[in-house]
């Protein structure tokens, strides 16, 4: 029985009988260093066993090192590198889009809210002083439109001012008056507004009871108006408007960096699985599928939501912003060619203040025009095209009839320019430019609609992102250790 058993065995493992027991082991070595996985243990287990029956101990940074380069060590480090990148990355994708949403609730709320005060006070300001002029040369007891239009628009003026003297920081607090750039600016107009309205109401009182001097009041009230008040107001309103022009080009980028994070982290779980694949013959890690899934979820979200705000921060711009201050500059030169044309009426010289009137009404016709263009070409498409038509061909005729105003005055018919100029026909220069401003008026309302609606929809879409990114990113970081605890317990 044992001669029949040796053969067996011989042939079962392999190995000879002739072999020596030196050989034999050899063999036994050579078959098991066939297999991979056998190779791999039997290597990491001679490394430990070698830095166990070392003489000396081994340093911290050794005993790492040693860990670090067995497979064990390096499948510990690669899911700690994964995990760090989850959150990492997820903290800062919300912390990007908290301040993107946190930056559209600030336009919405505060800065646009004071730019558009800053227009009102500048628009109001101008408005007073043609309203002033025009009730002047209506001679006596002024109309009662004119003189409550006057009125209104140094109440106005005034809660304007209030409004705009609260310009914002980048914490959404009040800025210090020496950290406000325009607070000489405020100062200027706090003091010379009421020392505008005195000069009018002398020259009223004085107009009233027929005297000249009157005149020479209300010239001294509309050159501090023309020189002081509405440079002063025109520069409040240019730094307040440029508070909402930054944060738009800002907000009108993608964030890459987020996005390139995001994928960078796809991919080294792509690579995680791959490396897992060859070193452990498991296609799928659990835990690695599922961080995979939540960050490629939360890229997708973040891609579709990201662009969809741009989108519609770029519509805020491009049909709410730009032609929010295109009008709104079409409006003041409007303001300033009403008080020019006024004004000559009031010192009846025209040739004075044509060149006045000539200039803004034709920087008045640009902005309309261009505007026009621009939708009947297609690159704006929710201008309230009717109303800017409107205005345009309103303004067509008050140049005309501000010739015919100049013809008068030329041959020293100062009742019939004043009718003209003044008058509530049909024809006269007064029902033009009412036409043009109540137009101006309603496109700026629209396109100032279109500004906060698209702002609102930017806000209200990034509004729960950062919080799913980053529930996302903890899904994802705590998958990541549990699949890889069981690879690595496979070692023991």
């Amino acid at each position: 029985m044992k001669s029949d058993a040796s053969p067996a065995r011989s042939r079962f493992t392999g190995l000879t009988a002739r072999s020596t027991p030196g050989s034999i082991a050899e063999q036994v070595n050579n078959r098991l260093s066939t297999s991979p996985q056998l190779r791999r243990a039997l290597t990491d287990r001679r490394k430990l066993v070698a830095a166990a029956m070392s003489g000396r101990p081994q340093s911290g940074l050794a005993a790492w090192r040693t860990f670090g380069s067995s497979t064990p060590g390096k499948l510990f480090l690669i899911a700690a590198a994964l995990t760090i990148g989850c959150l990492a990355t997820g903290l800062y994708a919300s912390t990007t889009l908290n301040g993107r949403t946190h930056t559209l609730q600030q336009l919405i709320s505060r800065a646009e809210p004071i730019a558009e005060s800053s227009q009102v006070l500048f628009s109001s300001l101008s408005i007073a002083d043609a309203s002033a002029n025009s009730a002047f040369i209506s001679g006596g007891l002024e109309p009662a439109s004119l003189r409550q239009r006057y009125l209104n628009a140094i109440a106005s003026a005034s809660a304007a001012l209030i409004t705009a003297a609260n310009n914002p920081d980048e914490a959404g607090g009040a800025l210090s008056a020496d950290d406000d750039p325009v607070h000489a600016d405020l100062v200027s107009l706090t003091v010379n507004l009421p020392v505008y309205t005195g000069l009018v109401e002398t020259a009223r009182a004085n107009n009233r009871l027929g005297n000249p001097v009157g005149s020479a009041y209300l010239n001294e009230a509309s050159g501090l108006m023309q020189e002081t008040l509405l440079p002063a107001a025109q520069r409040i309103y240019e730094q307040r408007a440029s508070t909402i022009a930054q944060p738009q080009r800002v907000l009108t980028r993608p964030p890459y960096l987020v996005y390139v994070l995001l994928f960078a982290v796809i991919a080294a779980l792509i690579a995680a699985s791959r490396y897992l694949d060859r070193r452990t013959r498991r296609r799928l890690n659990v835990g690695v599928v599922i961080s995979l899934i939540a960050m490629s979820a939360g890229t997708l979200w973040l891609l579709v939501v990201g662009l969809t705000s741009v989108a519609a921060t770029t519509t805020a711009r491009v049909d709410g912003a730009d032609p929010l201050h295109s009008l709104t500059s079409a409006r003041i030169s409007l303001q300033q060619a009403r008080s020019a044309q006024t004004l000559s009426l009031v010192r009846r010289d025209q040739t004075a203040l044509n060149d006045n009137f000539t200039t803004s009404t034709r920087q008045v016709a640009e902005v309309l025009n261009s505007l026009s263009q621009e939708y009947h070409s297609g690159k704006r498409k929710t201008l309230p095209i009717t109303d800017i038509d409107e205005a345009r061909a309103a303004l067509v005729e008050w140049q005309i009839t501000d010739r015919e105003i100049g013809k008068a005055l030329a041959v020293g018919d100062y009742l019939g320019a004043r009718a003209l100029t003044v008058g509530s026909g049909p024809t006269s220069a007064a029902t033009y430019y009412a036409t043009v401003d109540n137009a101006i008026v309603r496109s700026i309302t629209e396109a100032r609609n279109a500004f906060r609606n698209n702002i609102y929809t930017a806000g209200k879409l990034l509004a729960f992102s950062s919080t799913g990114i980053l529930v996302l990113a903890l899904l994802a970081a705590i998958a990541i250790p549990i699949g890889f605890y069981d690879r690595i317990r496979e070692y023991r």
